[in-house]
């Protein structure tokens, strides 16, 4: 069997391969409603073989929110478009999971086709930001608040709330999005976290409110379904978070019950970053290797033989993949076909099987 085939469990809830389709940002929301074009975009993908299909960054409050056409999950009325979307994905022998977000800083701003530029909070469609510290992610940007202690207190019980719609929705994996320059990763690198009080300064408090949220999640979410987080290894920037800090981070969040590190990189400040193919899987491997915990590969994966080898070899457990699913939302059928391996069709696309 090709390693990238091979079934994975994990708690209670079994994957049929080691693809997954990572969190793509569609700024198709309104008021934070999925709608039909969620359903056919992550159906597509199901209905193509992925193991785990994750949703988009998910707000767990509106001022979560990246754009003002994010996903959302911070009320009741979310759910049921949600629900049928997670039944579908299910349907088809995959798995559904969340990533559940909040923006921090990089919040209020118009989709990337319309420029992707911060949206004042007096003007229409934007609001105030909020972060560890009173820094604007660039020059010419509003700065956010910085969080005070009931601010604190509101992103845990959000994320928590959000936790448990997720459950209500049936979703089987939840991801903490902590990466990307949103507000965890605000928290865990000194380049925006400038604090003074338990949240700032050493690594120990930056990393507190991940921790705190995490197990404010876990309070929740129930103990038999994966939790995932997502992390940026690297800053990429002096001064900024380390790899040897993600390696410290994800020994912490393994002792606390966390089962997969996503492993990204980047996004916190603007810096010169060497992309190329398969450029963060290094993190994913040294994570893995010095902590012994679960980890999922991302960036630039694209083609059979490379995610492959990234499960052979060890780097990883699971591949992350998102342009690639763009292009092909049928990705896992042809790399089984790319790796000599038999896997089941849905019946209504058998007569296009390669034989």
């Amino acid at each position: 069997m090709a390693h990238l085939f091979s079934p994975l469990k994990i708690k209670n809830v079994e994957f049929k391969n080691r693809i997954v389709v990572s969190p793509m940002c569609e700024y198709s929301s309104t008021d934070g409603f999925a709608n039909d074009w969620h359903l056919v975009h992550l159906g597509a993908m199901a209905t193509g073989g992925a193991g785990l299909i994750i949703t988009e960054a998910t707000a767990v409050s509106p001022e979560g929110r990246i754009t003002f056409a994010d996903l959302g999950i911070w009320k009741d009325e979310h759910l049921p478009k949600l629900k049928q979307i997670v039944d579908f994905i299910e349907q088809q022998g995959c798995v559904a999971g969340i990533q559940l977000a909040h923006a921090g800083r990089k919040a209020s701003h118009t989709q990337p086709w319309a420029g992707g530029k911060q949206i004042p909070s007096d003007q229409e469609n934007g609001w105030k930001t909020v972060a560890p510290s009173s820094i604007p992610f660039k020059e010419g940007t509003e700065a956010p608040l910085e969080l005070d202690e009931a601010g604190i207190a509101k992103i845990k019980a959000d994320f928590k709330a959000a936790a448990q719609r997720a459950i209500e929705a049936g979703f089987k994996v939840a991801e903490l999005h902590g990466a990307h320059g949103y507000l965890f990763h605000q928290f865990l690198s000194p380049l925006s976290n400038q604090r003074t009080d338990e949240y700032g300064g050493s690594f120990e408090n930056r990393i507190r409110l991940l921790l705190e949220v995490t197990e404010t999640v876990q309070e929740v979410w129930p103990a038999d379904y994966p939790l995932f987080v997502r992390i940026s290894a690297i800053d990429w920037t002096e001064g900024g978070w380390t790899p040897e800090e993600s390696v410290r981070l994800a020994a912490i969040l393994k002792d606390k019950g966390v089962d997969l590190i996503d492993c990204s990189t980047g996004g916190n400040v603007i810096a010169k970053i060497p992309v190329g193919a398969g450029y963060q899987v290094q993190f994913a491997e040294q994570i893995k290797k010095e902590t012994g915990i679960l980890t999922g590969a991302v960036g630039m994966i694209t083609n059979a033989k490379q995610a492959n080898d990234i499960i052979q070899t060890g780097k990883a457990d699971m591949v992350f993949i998102a342009r690639e699913f763009l292009r092909d939302p049928h990705f896992p059928l042809r790399a089984a076909h790319k790796l000599g391996q038999e896997v089941k069709w849905p019946e209504q696309y058998e007569r296009a099987k390669w034989h």
